[in-house]
């Protein structure tokens, strides 16, 4: 029976440790397998992912462009023609509906509705923009929109 103390790994699965820096007799003495004299051979040695030997980085040999405006509104962007495909006729269709359908992939940032597709089912459409020609094919179908304030 196989027991706990019995196991060891597989034959040729395990090699020796060097160890190095402990004289020329063992081959791995003097400079213990680092090459000559340099940073490298330091213990404590590390160099950034980036640094290019001291000449100009990259990053800092391409301009500067554009900046980021502080005050852009960031929308999850649905289409009438997938509202409609999962939404019945006469329902309230909002955030919380849209996420529980896999439409949206967060309840925290802003929805807006684009009118690409058809709609052919009377909604009440509670989302935080609309395009024009999403307000109006959904008033077209005898649906209602309303804008939500969470801006």
């Amino acid at each position: 029976m196989l027991k706990l103390n019995d196991l060891k790994p597989a034959k040729g699965a395990t090699h020796h440790k060097h160890r190095v820096g402990r004289g020329s007799g063992s081959g791995w003495g003097s400079t213990a397998g680092r090459g000559n004299n340099g940073a490298k051979a330091r213990s404590g040695y590390s160099q950034k992912d980036y640094f290019e030997g001291g000449q100009l980085p990259l990053i800092r040999r391409l301009p500067k462009r554009g900046f980021t405006n502080i005050f852009k509104k960031y929308y999850q962007v649905v289409n009438i023609s997938d509202i409609d495909a999962v939404a019945k006729n006469g329902d309230v269709v909002d955030v919380e509906y849209l996420y529980s359908a896999g439409k949206i992939h967060s309840k925290e940032e802003m929805v807006k509705v684009l009118g690409n597709g058809e709609i052919t089912k009377s909604l009440t459409i509670k989302v935080d923009a609309f395009s024009k020609s999403a307000e109006e094919k959904i008033v077209n179908a005898k649906g209602k929109i309303e804008v939500l304030s969470r801006a």
